[in-house]
C-alpha cells in the first residue's frame, strides 16, 4: 500500500511539474515562438499533434488516446508484477507513467501535445519536446539501466556456482 502511495505520488508530481510548464509555455510564448536560453538550447512553443518524433500525425487524437491510455495500462501492469526490490525500474516505471499521463492530458483537453524544449545548433536540430517526454525517456532508461545490472548480478551468480 505504502508503495502504491509514493508511486502515485510522484507521478502526480510529474504530472503536476509538465502541466504548469506547458501552461507556462502556452500563455507566454506565441507559437513556433524561440526564446534562446544558450547557443545550443532554446524554448521553442510547438504543437505534436502524432506522438513522438511526430510519428502517426494525422491519425486523429482518439486513436492516440486509446494509445496512450494501454501504453499506461501496460507499464502499470509491469510495475505490480515487478519485484519490489528492483528500485531503478519502479522509478522508471513511475517517470513514464507521470510522463505519459501528462501529454495525455495535453491530448485529451488541447488534441495536441505542447513541445517546448530545443536542443540545436546553426546546421542541426533535435526534435522538440517536453517534460513529459524527457521523463518517459529517462524512465526508459532507468528500466533498460535496472534490467542490464540485474542480468549483470544474474551471471555472476551463475558464474559463482
Amino acid at each position: 500500500m505504502r508503495r502504491s502511495l509514493v508511486a502515485a505520488g510522484l507521478a502526480a508530481a510529474v504530472v503536476a511539474i509538465d502541466q504548469a510548464i506547458k501552461r507556462i509555455v502556452e500563455t507566454q510564448m506565441g507559437y513556433h515562438q524561440s526564446i534562446e536560453l544558450l547557443p545550443f538550447f532554446a524554448l521553442f512553443r510547438t504543437h505534436n499533434e502524432g506522438i513522438a518524433f511526430s510519428m502517426l500525425e494525422g491519425l486523429g487524437p482518439l486513436p492516440l488516446i486509446v494509445i496512450s491510455l494501454v501504453v499506461v495500462a501496460f507499464v502499470l501492469w509491469l510495475w505490480r508484477g515487478s519485484d519490489a526490490r528492483r528500485n531503478l525500474s519502479h522509478a522508471g516505471f513511475i517517470l513514464i507513467i507521470g510522463g505519459a499521463v501528462g501529454n495525455l492530458i495535453d491530448r485529451i483537453a488541447l488534441g495536441y501535445v505542447v513541445d517546448y524544449f530545443l536542443f540545436h545548433t546553426p546546421r542541426w536540430s533535435f526534435a522538440v519536446f517536453n517534460f513529459a517526454d524527457a521523463a518517459i525517456t529517462v524512465g526508459a532508461g532507468l528500466v533498460m539501466l535496472d534490467e542490464f545490472l540485474n542480468w549483470r548480478r544474474q551471471g555472476a551468480v551463475e558464474k559463482s556456482d
